[in-house]
């Protein structure tokens, strides 16, 4: 098993194209996996007299809100996917190949999982009506699915505007988040205002991203820059402009930071890409390490997989243990008390290997047909064999 894991390691070192940007790989992972267990902490199922509802502990246990300033990645997402964007648009451009070709390439491997997923579950949602359950607790189980999903069609339709923005300067898009909340929240403007910021607010970080890509940026005093800065802003709006503290919705809350953007959750995430930022150097020196690199390339290697299926793996566990167990701690009760926290924190090691069984059966519609990146069997063990020196 050791010489297996060894092997592996080695061939996905050897395969890696000597200029490609691992940070980056890196910076992505760590943003796929920061929004998986930060809904794996955030978001309870309550069992309550045959039904099952979603909680949040952050609405009974406010001081747990620090957690949503370290789970809540997106920011970083868009970060990386600007760069890539950028650089990907730019390389095809060099080949001659056509914006059309580009953008399936690009979307493909995003949108093949989506289908599969949403097939899935159109099927488990069936079942579940036809068995009894009641309609409540099957619409509370389908939003958790489909909710994230809103995260994807903003991706695309940024994707899909790189050649437009790439050269964008993301004060642009930050401006149009300040007035969009300046009519919205301070002049009682129509809230339908906010919608704009669901494409402006991330627009920042992608905009970012591109500028990184070009050169644009200074990796430490730009970092230095938008982490000091980024916080500050996010400090003074929190305090003195009443913005909420949590970088995530909470349910009862008269404002979320995240539905739509806001002005605080854009500058939360422009400390945090200035973080990421500064990372970049401790990070490429780590992954010059083939077993770190290793890990961080299978895990891009099913990102998409990984972020789709996770709330479905939370949600088979807590189903399974409600129907042999009954009602337990940390899975099927209220999230107001410590107690809580401790068990959930037990329990995200099973959510985790359920999670890798969704992954073995699902990864392959990732990574089918094109794309970044493809896996080659030798020996009968996965190999990541990148098409492109630019993640």
């Amino acid at each position: 098993m050791r010489d297996a894991v060894r092997d592996l390691v080695r061939r996905i070192d050897a395969a890696t194209p000597a200029g490609r940007d691992r940070a980056l790989d890196a910076l992505r992972a760590f943003a796929i996996l920061g929004v998986v267990c930060g809904h794996w902490l955030v978001t309870a199922l309550v069992a309550d007299s045959g039904t099952v509802h979603g909680a949040s502990p952050l609405r009974y246990m406010p001081e747990l809100t620090p957690v949503s300033w370290v789970f809540q990645t997106l920011a970083v997402f868009f970060l990386v996917g600007g760069a890539v964007g950028a650089r990907g648009y730019a390389s095809a451009r060099a080949r001659g190949e056509s914006y059309g070709r580009w953008m399936r390439a690009r979307t493909g491997r995003l949108f093949r999982p989506v289908l599969v997923v949403l097939a899935v579950w159109a099927v488990a949602a069936g079942v579940m009506l036809v068995s009894g359950v009641d309609p409540d607790t099957v619409r509370a189980l389908g939003k958790l699915v489909w909710s994230p999903l809103w995260f994807l069609l903003v991706f695309t339709a940024l994707t899909a505007a790189t050649p437009l923005v790439a050269r964008l300067h993301p004060l642009w898009p930050l401006a149009v988040v300040l007035h969009v909340d300046l009519f919205r929240l301070g002049l009682d403007g129509p809230r339908w205002l906010g919608w704009i910021n669901v494409a402006a607010g991330w627009l920042v970080p992608y905009c970012l991203g591109a500028a990184w890509a070009r050169g644009g940026l200074r990796d430490r005093r730009t970092g230095w820059a938008l982490l000091a800065g980024g916080a500050v802003a996010t400090a003074g709006l929190v305090l003195f402009a009443g913005y909420p503290a949590s970088m995530v919705g909470v349910p009862g809350g008269t404002l979320s930071n995240l539905d739509p953007p806001t002005t605080a959750a854009v500058t939360f995430g422009l400390a945090q890409c200035g973080g990421a930022l500064l990372l970049l150097g401790p990070l490429r020196r780590a992954l010059a390490r083939p077993a770190v690199w290793a890990a961080v390339a299978l895990v891009n290697l099913s990102a998409m997989t990984i972020f789709l299926w996770h709330q479905t793996a939370m949600i088979t566990v807590t189903s399974t243990a409600l129907f042999l167990a009954g009602p337990l701690p940390g899975l099927h009760t209220v999230p107001d008390s410590p107690g809580w926290v401790a068990a959930r924190l037990a329990w995200l090691p099973v959510f985790a290997l359920v999670l890798l069984v969704f992954r073995a059966a699902f990864s392959a519609y990732e990574t089918r047909g094109g794309g970044r990146s493809r896996v080659v069997r030798r020996g009968g063990s996965p190999a990541l064999t990148p098409k492109s020196r630019h993640a």
